[in-house]
């Protein structure tokens, strides 16, 4: 039986592997996909000897950058990017040889354009990590004018929480990249001026688990339209499934 998973930790939230085990199922695939909940990323070597039917794997938080030095070829958009969300499997010479790829950025981009309209040109991009790179590089395809919103801004291209009053009313759309507000954690949001809000902003909000974040809540009271991450997810698990070669 071939295997397939998902590493990060937490993984409560996750609903991959119910859904790729039902996708399993339908098709009469023998396959299962399974959590591997680790810590730390050096566990990864100790993972693959335990599972050596592991065909392919999804990677999230902490570890879509911490990745990076384990994979034995990155493509080229994963690359450009600076981080992983989904590895091939494959033993050409008996060892497991690991591929890396960006899914998160096509499923972002499909579920934006199906959200947004037309004509929105700037984005404000809260948090830096793994997925705000991929959210950046997507948003660049498309033309925007990006900011990054950090903690602790190291370029130009990035500014801190207490200088968002400044600019959220000229950037119409907000991607939250945090995972702030996850389940169990519901009531977390990123500390953004909701009050300056209003039905010209769009938040699209990476969480999926709870449907309506604290974060697209907010958004919501101030006239503002919502998205929550589901979309993108199907849209990255979809080009999982086609790089896996499951079918």
């Amino acid at each position: 039986m071939k295997t397939y998973g998902i590493i990060g930790y937490p993984l409560g939230h996750s609903c991959s592997p119910r859904y790729f085990n039902e996708k399993f199922r339908q098709r009469h695939i023998a396959a299962e996909y399974l959590s591997f909940e680790i810590q730390d990323i050096r566990q990864l070597d100790v993972l693959l000897q335990q599972h050596p039917n592991l065909c392919g794997f999804n990677v999230t938080i902490p570890h879509k950058q911490h990745i990076l030095p384990y994979l034995d070829e990155i493509s080229s958009e994963a690359q450009a990017i600076g981080a992983v969300n989904c590895v091939k499997v494959s033993y050409p010479q008996g060892k497991p040889y690991l591929t890396g790829y960006n899914t998160d950025m096509y499923g972002f981009r499909k579920a934006l354009l199906d959200f947004i309209p037309s004509g929105i040109s700037r984005a404000l991009i809260l948090g830096n990590g793994g997925a705000a790179k991929a959210v950046r590089y997507a948003l660049h395809s498309l033309e925007m004018k990006v900011i990054t919103v950090s903690r602790s801004p190291q370029t130009e291209e990035e500014i801190g929480y207490a200088e968002l009053p400044g600019f959220v009313t000229d950037f119409p759309l907000i991607v939250n990249t945090t995972p702030l507000g996850t389940w169990p954690d519901i009531a977390g949001c990123p500390p953004i001026p909701y009050d300056l809000l209003s039905p010209q902003h769009y938040l699209f909000d990476l969480v999926y688990n709870p449907e309506v974040t604290t974060f697209m809540q907010k958004g919501l009271t101030s006239g503002a339209h919502v998205c929550n991450g589901f979309a993108m997810w199907l849209g990255q698990a979809e080009k999982n499934e086609e790089i896996w070669g499951i079918g």
